[in-house]
């Protein structure tokens, strides 16, 4: 990969980091603030020591909790973390990674949006992600 290539792909994984940060933060007060400035400056840093942008991406959650963030502002967030460390950490996004992370972004905004109020639902969250997992694999099993 080139100088230009490595530096442009460097500016846009920043870009999303900062996007990723100030989506959670929209709601943010007082610790959820600080919070945040302490994860756009791993952002930053993020830039020249990779293990940087990790911590970026668990303080926003941290932010994500302390503003109490809606639903819509924290799928922006989590779509723009994987954008942040796809980029960040291999510098190629490939059509499988973009269609998984738009589709698992739909499936929790529409999750989010149903308005069922069963407290035991997600006792089946569990099991069904166990389910799903076996029916992916099942295809690469040996017979």
């Amino acid at each position: 990969m080139s100088t230009a290539a490595r530096l442009a792909t460097r500016a846009v994984s920043t870009a999303f980091g900062l996007v990723m940060v100030a989506s959670a933060a929209v709601q943010a007060d007082g610790p959820g603030l600080i919070v945040a400035v302490v994860a756009a400056a791993a952002v930053l840093a993020g830039s020249v020591f990779r293990p940087a942008a990790t911590i970026a991406v668990l303080l926003t959650v941290a932010v994500t909790v302390l503003a109490d963030a809606p639903p819509v502002l924290t799928a922006t967030s989590g779509l723009c973390a994987a954008a942040y460390l796809v980029l960040r950490h291999t510098a190629a996004v490939t059509s499988p990674t973009v269609v998984g992370a738009v589709g698992f972004t739909a499936a929790g905004l529409a999750a989010a949006s149903l308005p069922i109020q069963l407290p035991w639902v997600s006792l089946l969250a569990p099991l069904a992600v166990l389910v799903l997992y076996v029916l992916v694999t099942r295809p690469f099993w040996a017979t």
